[in-house]
């Protein structure tokens, strides 16, 4: 199994780990550590020698209830920390859902867009179309941040989340987007309550069934708190714990804030006879992928 994204081919035979490098003043667990280029740049390069398969950089928060921003806004945040990520020999994925920012990021030379709203903004499949090996990541979600949490009511979450999942994976095909170039996400956290979140990890081998790598994030995110009582800065053991739990059920990337550590649990659960091949790194494990 392979994801196709821009640059790279990744092999998804063995869990990857996209370290987060978000630079934004207002994100919900870092907001303004990265804001300035040059932190942001060394924090890409720490994520990277910590053992980073993919960054996903994002200049916009997605936290309930954050405010909008403007395009150019997001281009100022993003592109200069791009331009640099773009050098350090992994895949970089740019964080947005806005078709203006993409094609910025793409024709600088990211090689992912990860879009909160699986490309359902007028003109974000054209781009991804027009830029024909970037990989793209399709997540589930409804309303926007700032409506997000009165939004979650289902009769069956995982079969709904299902259901949009493969009808944004269809729109992309038809738009020519091809299959290997897609992954799924099914937003652990957006519109849904704790007890949903936990439901859809429990049930989510049956989003493998759509045929496409499943991508997930569960980092310090506010379901963890609420099962461990931990606030956002004490929730590092519970996030390795649903990321773990997350591979367990067949995904096959995880989007974290702690790279080191959890690049540790991931080998160590593997040591210990979990499914998949054995997860050893190569000194540079992505450059038998390069194209």
């Amino acid at each position: 199994m392979f994801w196709q994204t821009g640059r790279f081919r990744i092999d998804l035979s063995q869990p990857r780990v996209m370290g987060i490098v978000n630079v934004t003043p207002d994100s919900f667990s870092d907001g303004g550590q990265w804001i300035d280029v040059s932190a942001a740049l060394m924090h890409c390069e720490q994520l990277v020698a910590e053992g980073a398969d993919i960054l996903d950089i994002g200049g916009e928060s997605s936290r309930p209830g954050a405010q909008l921003l403007s395009v150019e806004a997001e281009l100022a945040r993003v592109l200069p920390v791009l331009r640099g990520a773009i050098g350090l020999g992994v895949p970089v994925s740019v964080d947005t859902c806005k078709p203006e920012v993409m094609r910025a990021a793409l024709d600088l030379g990211a090689d992912i867009v990860n879009d909160i709203h699986a490309l359902q903004s007028p003109g974000a499949l054209e781009v991804l179309a027009g830029h024909p090996s970037a990989g793209v990541c399709l997540m589930h979600m409804r309303g926007d941040p700032g409506t997000m949490q009165s939004l979650s009511e289902y009769q069956d979450v995982t079969a709904e989340v299902g259901l949009f999942l493969a009808g944004r994976a269809r729109a992309a095909r038809t738009a020519g987007i091809a299959a290997a170039r897609i992954v799924l996400d099914p937003g652990y956290g957006f519109a849904k309550t704790t007890p949903q979140n936990f439901q859809l990890l429990r049930e989510q081998r049956q989003l493998c069934a759509l045929g496409f790598p499943l991508l997930v994030g569960w980092s310090r995110k506010g379901s963890i708190g609420a099962v461990t009582g931990k606030p956002v800065g004490e929730r590092l053991a519970g996030s390795i714990a649903a990321g773990l739990a997350a591979l367990a059920h067949g995904a096959r990337i995880l989007r974290v804030h702690d790279v080191a550590q959890t690049v540790d649990a991931v080998k160590i659960w593997q040591a210990a006879g979990a499914p998949g091949a054995a997860w050893v790194r190569s000194d540079n494990s992505n450059e038998g992928d390069k194209k």
